[in-house]
């Protein structure tokens, strides 16, 4: 996709920059630097929390900077119904749940008795049950997660609230890593993002979840194609069923992601329309690699986007879709 296309599509689309970010609203730096490498999640008493350098950053509503939990080794974030932190380790291929004291208990670390990939990124539903993905990045060796037929799988788990856990996609998607369920419930998003191999999928998918929390794989949409640059990584909705997806590349991953027109920043899609009118508009963020995003703040309004180690905030007309706390 060329410039000129990506605007061609912006002009089509029937809301604009301005009807999402509100007028005058400018990006803004936040935290000290390499303090949001990843898993922005907002709490209404502490705040934005980011995974960083050094450990798990807390930047509080006044906006002073802290470390909340020294050492993390963390990726996503996300609060559970009764305000615990939870958190993927992808070094440590588990799921966590922080305390208020910074100890980790583990939620999962193992399916059907094989340790798991590189946990990545996580979202809730109204039930608290616990989906995330799992991908793997750099050499596949020793990949434990496999099919019948010993092909290796970098797809998502739900954790129910009893603690059991089951694999939800498997080789649907080449690469799971961004997932979010729908503020209805009827879907579950997942970014399918295989950035170091030639072709390698970059798309955003959509598939129709059940009340018990099950996923129909048999009926998998297409939400958006990034085609050959860097596709999409976290992912979060507003309230009127927009999606804000982290994605792109300032500078091309040659010879993997050749296409310099696609940017690094966050891509607004309305899912429901039509292919070529799907993206909204596009919010650049000058610093790779931009990974993810979280509304926040005392309206819900605040939108956080991490990128390159820093943390950003821009303000939104519409609020923010945040579960929980």
């Amino acid at each position: 996709m060329n410039t000129l296309l990506l605007l061609l599509l912006l002009l089509l689309c029937n809301q604009s920059a301005d009807n999402i970010f509100e007028k005058g609203s400018k990006l803004t730096k936040l935290g000290p630097p390499d303090s949001a490498g990843e898993g922005p999640a907002w709490h209404p008493t502490l705040g934005i929390l980011t995974s960083g350098h050094k450990g798990i950053h807390r930047l509080d509503p006044k906006g002073v900077a802290s470390i909340y939990v020294e050492n993390a080794q963390t990726n996503g974030l996300i609060f559970s119904p009764k305000g615990d932190l939870l958190a993927c380790q992808p070094g440590k291929k588990r799921v966590v749940q922080f305390d208020s004291s910074g100890n980790a208990k583990v939620l999962a670390d193992k399916f059907n008795g094989f340790a798991f990939n590189q946990p990545n990124d996580l979202s809730l539903d109204d039930a608290g049950r616990l989906y995330f993905s799992d991908p793997r990045y750099g050499p596949k060796d020793g990949m434990e997660q496999k099919d019948a037929k010993g092909n290796t799988i970098e797809g998502v788990y739900r954790i129910d609230p009893d603690g059991k856990i089951h694999r939800v996609i498997a080789r649907e998607v080449e690469r799971a890593n961004g997932v979010l369920v729908s503020k209805d419930g009827k879907w579950l998003y997942v970014a399918d993002n295989n950035n170091d191999v030639k072709n390698g999928a970059r798309k955003l998918w959509r598939f129709p979840r059940n009340t018990d929390g099950a996923i129909n794989t048999k009926q998998q949409e297409l939400i958006y194609d990034w085609k050959q640059g860097r596709g999409p990584d976290g992912l979060k909705e507003d309230n009127a069923g927009n999606l804000y997806v982290a994605g792109g590349l300032n500078k091309p991953n040659l010879p993997f992601e050749p296409d310099a027109d696609i940017k690094g920043g966050i891509y607004v899609i309305n899912p429901n329309l039509e292919m070529s009118k799907r993206l909204i508009t596009f919010l650049p963020i000058p610093t790779d690699e931009v990974t993810n995003c979280a509304f926040g703040g005392a309206d819900k309004k605040t939108l956080y986007i991490t990128g390159g180690g820093t943390l950003y905030s821009i303000k939104t007309i519409n609020l923010g879709f945040v579960r929980f706390p």
